[in-house]
């Protein structure tokens, strides 16, 4: 049986999840994308996963990156998230932040960082699995995630 696509993505809309903002630098130009489809891989040794689109600008930068920073958004990130989901050439230009263990972008505004080494990488039907092992990590700030819930951002209660 043929799944419908757009019933597909309907019903996982129904899935709340939080928000990051993947970063990478390829040849000294910074890279970024917002991810929901981010999660904890393992304990021993500390994995991480998230998947990108193959189709996505910033794909093939972070493929080739030795290292990505996993920003996690609060519940004021909304727009962090708005701004690194669309095609914005200067989005850099438009946010704080600091280069990591692993020389990509810490947004001075995340929730919480994860710093990850690749680990490997998986092909996932036309998105790319990116597995990294986790070498730094730090929680910045004292505030409740930002959601992801039925196509639109949400807050907990």
């Amino acid at each position: 049986m043929a799944i419908d696509q757009a019933e597909f993505r309907r019903v996982l809309g129904h899935f709340a999840s939080g928000v990051t903002v993947v970063t990478a630098c390829q040849a000294g130009i910074c890279h970024g994308i917002t991810v929901s489809s981010f999660a904890s891989l393992s304990l021993e040794p500390p994995l991480v996963l998230f998947c990108i689109d193959q189709h996505s600008s910033c794909h093939d930068a972070i493929a080739n990156a030795d290292g990505w920073v996993i920003n996690i958004l609060a519940e004021d990130g909304e727009w962090l998230s708005r701004l690194f989901a669309g095609r914005d050439p200067d989005k850099f230009a438009k946010v704080r932040y600091r280069l990591g263990l692993v020389e990509a972008p810490i947004l001075d505004d995340a929730l919480a960082v994860i710093e990850c080494r690749l680990h490997s990488q998986l092909p996932g039907g036309d998105h790319t699995i990116f597995v990294g092992e986790v070498v730094a990590m730090d929680v910045r700030r004292n505030a409740k995630p930002l959601l992801y819930f039925r196509s639109g951002y949400g807050q907990l209660a």
